[in-house]
């Protein structure tokens, strides 16, 4: 994302600077207080426009033109239709790849093959190896991840453990991959080459994985994320409705196996989801004849080619619930398709708002200085650099931002101290990348909580991999550990 830079003579006063920070914090949390879980379907977005209007107000009182604030949020809003559009494709895919049975599939191969012992650990691998091959987090949870829901609550997990695992796995694997977008921007930004990137945060990431791993081993052993009772009950019920309802066998994964390869091949994210959502509908029309037929308003009388196209239009466009005979089954097999996704795209561009116009007014510059204030050595560089990576992720609401802004921001200060840029552009990864879906307001955030279902105050003490990351960053700074000096990084270019 290219942010608009303020043309203001003198950035606002710090106070200043913080009041639409003090005005987001106050609706949100009287949202939460007033609207309880509902409160990201209406309330948060109000909140995060009134903020945005507060920081506007005292932006233009300061001598900032309508005009650049007007730039900068049709220039951040353009910068998220993408990710809109992929969202948007998410939810057709969930709703065809139920209608044609792939997501209950999973569910029963899962609930044979996974125990709950080692789901956690097993559902973080799962979801690393696929975000490394494809270097997309959200392709991977809107994928995988989704089907890892329902075996895990069949298993009686925790909702927020799966999810844990599911966004640890996901970020640990879009944070390795040559092909992830925050990668290469980090790479970037930091001004260092993308493989000595990769392989310079091997010495934080590798090491945080494992702790997350070793955390998910314990709680799966250790019954802490799970309900026996309920587990063997939800299993066996779910298991028996789901075989029983749905024509079951591999074939049921040509279209997921097809989706993989095009991410692989770095078809466009949207396009392939948007394909993998038209193989689903074909999926159902050759292997769940009989759920279309169930699913139809149409009349008996009518073609079975116009009942397959209605039921799969309806599925990628609306709500498909699926009936079983069973309750609990029941509350799993059913989807939103697209519509589900809106309040999640409304929320996103709220927030893309928001923090446009703090960027336009100079306010995001302000606290940032602020931040950087004092810094005499390496930990305290590095400390500041992940506060100012989780600052913009919190003021900015954008993943992106919390890159570029912080990296541009940084990148001499680095330099100054003769630090290697490979130190800033991991630290910008470990604190600007992986914090971003711990926030309920960044884009992030909401995403990820639209795709899961789960909220993101419920996931987010369980992305442990998230959590540590940064801890990791500061860990490695702190004891001088891998620290590369600018002059070893030239005599490692001079001899390549």
């Amino acid at each position: 994302m290219k942010p608009v830079t303020p043309t203001l003579d003198k950035l606002p006063s710090l106070g200043l600077s913080l009041l639409p920070v003090v005005a987001l914090i106050s609706l949100l949390a009287a949202d939460v207080i007033a609207f309880g879980e509902d409160s990201s379907y209406g309330a948060n977005q109000i909140a995060m426009l009134l903020a945005a209007l507060v920081a506007g107000v005292i932006g233009m009182f300061q001598g900032t033109k309508w005009k650049l604030i007007s730039e900068a949020m049709s220039n951040s809003v353009a910068q998220t239709t993408e990710a809109l559009l992929i969202l948007l494709m998410i939810g057709a895919l969930s709703g065809t790849w139920l209608l044609a049975g792939i997501i209950p599939a999973f569910i029963h191969y899962g609930l044979q093959i996974l125990e709950p012992g080692i789901f956690l650990f097993a559902a973080c691998i799962i979801c690393g190896v696929l975000s490394l091959a494809t270097g997309s987090s959200w392709g991977t949870v809107g994928t995988i991840g989704i089907a890892l829901i329902g075996i895990g609550t069949a298993l009686g997990l925790s909702a927020g453990w799966i999810a844990g695992a599911i966004i640890s796995g996901a970020y640990f694997g879009d944070k390795m991959s040559p092909l992830s977008d925050t990668t290469n921007i980090a790479a970037a930004v930091g001004g260092t080459d993308l493989f000595t990137h990769i392989r310079y945060m091997m010495y934080t990431t590798v090491p945080s994985l494992m702790v997350a791993l070793i955390v998910f081993l314990i709680v799966g052993f250790g019954g802490g994320a799970t309900d026996g009772d309920f587990e063997a009950t939800f299993a066996s019920e779910l298991g028996s409705a789901v075989f029983g309802t749905f024509n079951i066998h591999i074939g049921l994964f040509i279209a997921p196996v097809a989706v993989l390869i095009m991410i692989i091949k770095k078809v466009p994210a949207a396009a392939a989801l948007f394909i993998g959502a038209i193989l689903g509908a074909l999926t159902a029309i050759i292997f769940q004849p009989n759920i279309i037929q169930s699913l139809t308003t149409l009349g008996s009388e009518k073609s079975f080619a116009l009942m397959a196209f209605q039921t799969s239009i309806q599925a990628m466009a609306l709500e498909t619930q699926i009936t079983t005979g069973s309750e609990l089954a029941d509350q799993l097999l059913n989807s939103s398709g697209m519509a589900g996704m809106l309040n999640t795209v409304w929320l996103i561009l709220c927030a893309t708002v928001f923090g446009a116009v703090m960027q336009a007014a100079g306010m995001l510059q302000r606290i940032t200085q602020a931040i950087l204030s004092g810094v005499q050595s390496t930990f305290s560089l590095v400390a500041r650099s992940v506060g100012t990576c989780l600052a913009f992720n919190v003021l900015a609401s954008d993943q992106y931002l919390a890159i570029i802004v912080p990296g541009n921001m940084l990148k001499d200060a680095y330099e100054e101290q003769g630090l290697a840029p490979e130190n800033l552009s991991r630290t910008l990864e470990d604190a600007g990348t992986v914090t971003s879906v711990l926030i309920p307001w960044n884009t992030c955030g909401v995403a990820q909580s639209g795709i899961l279902g789960i909220s993101t105050w419920t996931y987010l003490p369980y992305c442990i991999f998230n959590w540590v990351s940064p801890i990791m960053t500061l860990a490695v700074a702190g004891f001088g550990l891998n620290i590369r000096s600018l002059q070893n990084a030239k005599k490692s270019a001079a001899k390549a």
